[in-house]
């Protein structure tokens, strides 16, 4: 039976470095919204919860776990009846932050609910909880790990369906299961390169066991790559998709983003330059977030200084867009259709974009094709097809949008071409496939990516004879690779991240 390597022995940063002491105190806090309702859920926890419950309730013994009770509540001092309302006790381990606790349920009036609090802040140990202090002490308590706190955190700001579907599975582990999966493997691999320093040649040992976790490593540095591989979907439908609205001035932008919307967002007036500033609105397309801003009109002919300063705003918001909807004057387009017979809407859309100085945007001035003509996803918007009946604006090419903004003509199928370059964009979450949705997860996979690259590098010098490799050093690059791992769901953290990461959370969470 081979022993415990004594280096493997020494790393144990796995569990050392994660402070799972709690405050003592208990803690207490209003979980429902904030305001009048209903039913109001005020959630305790903490070593006290079951002392409190019996003082409010004036029960003797606990009730039945996970259990509703109908109760009166009272004030543990003056005795007086706050209320009547539904009790839920649930003893630690088995509660959501892995302490003992207990669940009132009050009419959700604010008198109703100030009267309660004042009775649980008689009781000694008890106090309120500050912002996301429940989740924090699930954290601890190993109840969530640092990736399922962050899907928590996104499900209570999710504002569209994908970012819901996408923050509740990474709570219930899609994310977590991967990273765990690998960290699995690289401790295997660390114990069986320690295990070769620790042994002498004399003892019993698999033959080509460097060999064996060089597969190993190769395996984790693909399936690592092909995550990182996805671009920053997840991160995108996290924050929502950055769209801009693009065009030369009176094109029907403003009234693009007010149909889009719904409502006159925007002012529109047939003087040229009426938008200045970014005007931005957050929608929901398809299930996805659309974060869209209309920008001034693009023209290098102005002397207006604040129409100048919009069109700079304008060029370095788009220099950050995930999506462009360039709007094109049909009118115009049709005008110089008939003076360039033998020319192409592609050739136009090329001249226009060079006139609007965006020459960034296009990838291959020389293709015919509209998806190859664009370095980011954009769509072409040809805007005022009502002002030319006699034109057929049947374009089948996805990439170009017919409407007209005064009868709203074509609209539904703009919003159905943004919806499926959204999801281009954001993919679609799954279990199998999590996207991961956070910088830092981006930034830990890299450092551990270059950390297992640096041992392949070094570790084939096992295959040389005349050269012997440094397995202390293999094993510190894989013990690097293991620790960013680590940091990822939390078994390494510090108390600045759980700063950053919980510091979003409303109180009662």
């Amino acid at each position: 039976m081979l022993k415990l390597p004594k280096m493997l022995t020494s790393f144990n940063f796995l569990s050392s470095n994660l402070i799972r002491s709690c405050s003592s105190d208990t803690i207490f806090a209003l979980s429902s919204g904030q305001g009048k309702c209903g039913v109001a859920v005020i959630r305790i926890s903490g070593t006290n919860s079951g002392n409190a419950l019996k003082l409010v309730t004036n029960l003797s013994d606990l009730p039945k776990p996970r259990t509703a009770v109908l109760r009166s509540i009272l004030h543990p001092k003056t005795h007086e009846i706050l209320d009547k309302g539904l009790i839920l006790w649930f003893p630690g381990p088995k509660s959501f932050t892995g302490e003992d606790s207990f669940e009132l349920q009050v009419h959700g009036g604010l008198a109703v609910i100030n009267a309660v609090f004042d009775a649980l802040s008689s009781i000694p140990k008890l106090r309120l909880a500050e912002p996301g202090e429940f989740t924090k002490r699930a954290f601890h308590n190993a109840k969530l790990d640092l990736t399922e706190v962050e899907g928590l955190a996104d499900l209570l700001q999710a504002e569209t369906e994908i970012q819901r579907k996408q923050a509740f599975l990474q709570t219930q582990g899609s994310l977590s299961n991967l990273y765990n999966k690998w960290k699995k493997e690289l401790i295997k691999c660390v114990a069986s390169v320690e295990a070769h320093i620790d042994f002498d040649e004399t003892d019993t040992l698999e033959q080509n066991l460097i060999q064996e976790v060089m597969e190993i490593v190769r395996k984790l540095c693909n399936e690592i790559e092909n995550h990182l591989s996805n671009g920053h979907k997840g991160e995108i439908l996290r924050n929502g998709v950055k769209t801009v609205i693009l065009g030369e001035p009176n094109a029907g932008k403003s009234s693009l983003l007010n149909i889009l919307c719904k409502r006159p967002a925007a002012i529109v007036t047939p003087i040229e330059g009426t938008t200045r500033d970014i005007l931005e609105v957050t929608l929901n397309i398809g299930g996805y977030p659309l974060v869209l801003a209309d920008t001034a009109g693009l023209r290098s002919q102005t002397q207006d200084v604040v129409e100048k300063e919009g069109i700079s705003r304008a060029l370095k918001l788009y220099k950050k867009s995930d999506l462009v909807l360039l709007v094109v004057d049909a009118e115009k387009y049709i005008t110089w259709k008939t003076k360039n017979v033998d020319k192409t809407l592609i050739t136009y859309v090329k001249e226009y974009i060079k006139t609007l100085h965006l020459d960034s945007l296009l990838n291959d001035c020389n293709t015919e094709n509209f998806e190859r003509l664009f370095t980011k996803q954009c769509l072409v918007i040809l805007n005022k097809t009502d002002l030319k009946n006699d034109e057929n604006f049947n374009v089948r090419d996805e990439v170009v949008v017919p409407v007209s903004c005064k009868t709203e003509d074509g609209i539904t199928n703009l919003v159905q071409t943004i919806s499926k370059r959204l999801k281009v964009l954001c993919g679609e979450p799954s279990q199998d496939h999590p996207s991961m949705n956070q910088q830092r997860h981006r930034q830990h996979l890299t450092d551990c990516l270059n950390s297992l690259n640096l041992f392949l590098k070094y570790s084939h010098y096992t295959n040389q004879p005349d050269i012997s490799p440094d397995l202390v050093l293999l094993a510190e690059h894989l013990r690097k690779a293991l620790r960013h791992l680590g940091k990822l769901v939390g078994t390494v953290t510090t108390d600045n991240l759980l700063d950053i990461i919980f510091k979003d959370f409303c109180i009662g969470k």
